[in-house]
């Protein structure tokens, strides 16, 4: 991954390569995702884990940044003798798009008000003040 915004403008991106950008996904996190959407069903972690060919606690690890991300939905499925288990599908990528949007929104508008600071704090200087020290 490029280490600065110069760099990574420079770069052509797909869109896979907005999972790792935005929200700091893996390659099995990204393998992981892929195997949902593939599926017709909604799928458990072992079948998840045999599809890439992982342990269960690896890709346990890597579903439970897919959920954090909001990427995966969880869903109990109760057994009718007692017990349950749950299964993972893929969320619904528009509104996956808007909450990605939301945080790029949000992080354009947190660089905008650094920005600021900068341009004030150091407009000062050109000014013949000392900036304040923050």
């Amino acid at each position: 991954m490029a280490n600065s915004m110069t760099e990574q403008l420079q770069q052509d991106m797909a869109c896979e390569g907005l999972l790792e950008c935005i929200h700091g996904l893996k390659q099995l996190d990204k393998e992981c995702f892929q195997v949902m959407v593939e599926s017709d069903e909604p799928l458990t972690i072992d079948e998840v884990a045999e599809q890439v060919d992982r342990e269960r606690s690896t890709a346990y690890r890597s579903i439970q940044r897919l959920l954090q991300s909001g990427f995966i939905q969880k869903e109990q499925i109760n057994y009718e003798q007692g017990g349950y288990y749950h299964v993972y599908s893929p969320t619904d990528p528009s509104q996956i798009a808007n909450d990605m949007q939301r945080m790029l929104n949000d992080w354009y508008a947190k660089m905008g008000q650094l920005i600021q600071e900068f341009e004030d704090k150091y407009e000062q200087v050109d000014n013949g003040q000392v900036p304040a020290e923050s």
